[in-house]
């Protein structure tokens, strides 16, 4: 894994969350890593408390606020944190889920409506952001990195989860294409996929799922951060179109707990 200066120099957006969560630790691991950082959120308040903090301990962070199932709204924060930081070297998106968007119900159960929710907040504005930041990339001619928080429903079965698990399946297979089609240009892009990981959402060791686990806990959001600092880092410039699991050993006992 990258050490304390992996990041030295890099210019990255946490875009999706990166006021909360899974976002907050990746943006807090990408400063200590050295890097300038973005921080995207919904509620700008989260957005300039993360910022702040980053800025208190001496790191350079601005914050920045927008929907991202609003074309117009991610297009200003990818503009902004280019405006802000100089430029980008990275993007990271985090927002996703299911279970605090929509009901987890059989697949048959499931509206229209709630299945292009769980794809508007996994899948849809990811591809939006891609393609923009892909043009950025172009632009400033030197390359450039994107991650992709995913999960492992993406490639095992979970139960009353089909739309946020084809929705991750899409992360990979964007990640995939990606890589084929612009690795000449300096631009790679790689998924990190989490099982049981202990958020707000998720409660964590008292869950019943972690019997289930067979590394007996949830994993951290601290955890997949610094998979996110590795996949950004120079270190793993190697590595394109790929998906890191971080899940206990989740998938391979399989299927997903329902």
């Amino acid at each position: 894994m990258a050490g304390l200066s992996g990041l030295d120099g890099k210019r990255i957006l946490v875009i999706g969350g990166g006021g909360a969560g899974i976002g907050r630790a990746v943006v807090r691991s990408c400063a200590a890593a050295g890097a300038a950082v973005a921080v995207a959120d919904v509620d700008p308040a989260r957005a300039t408390e993360a910022a702040d903090e980053l800025r208190a301990a001496g790191h350079v962070s601005c914050a920045l606020s927008g929907d991202v199932r609003s074309i117009e709204q991610l297009d200003g924060v990818i503009v902004g944190a280019a405006d802000q930081l100089g430029g980008l070297d990275t993007l990271i998106t985090v927002v996703g889920g299911q279970v605090a968007f929509v009901p987890a119900v059989r697949l048959h159960e499931m509206t229209d409506d709630d299945w292009d929710t769980v794809y508007d907040v996994n899948l849809r504005y990811v591809a939006r952001a891609v393609r923009r930041v892909l043009r950025l990339f172009l632009e400033q001619g030197t390359g450039g990195n994107i991650v992709s928080i995913g999960s492992v429903t993406g490639f095992m079965a979970a139960p009353k989860q089909a739309g946020y698990g084809a929705a991750k399946a899409g992360l990979y297979s964007l990640a995939r294409t990606v890589a084929a089609e612009y690795a000449a240009d300096g631009i790679r892009m790689n998924v990190v996929a989490g099982g049981a990981i202990s958020t707000a959402v998720n409660t964590g060791p008292s869950d019943t799922w972690v019997p289930e686990i067979p590394a007996g806990r949830y994993g951290t959001s601290e955890e997949m951060a610094a998979a996110a600092v590795y996949l950004s880092s120079d270190e793993a410039r190697y590595i394109t179109g790929q998906q890191i699991v971080l899940d206990g050993g989740v998938s391979v006992r399989g299927p997903f707990p329902e």
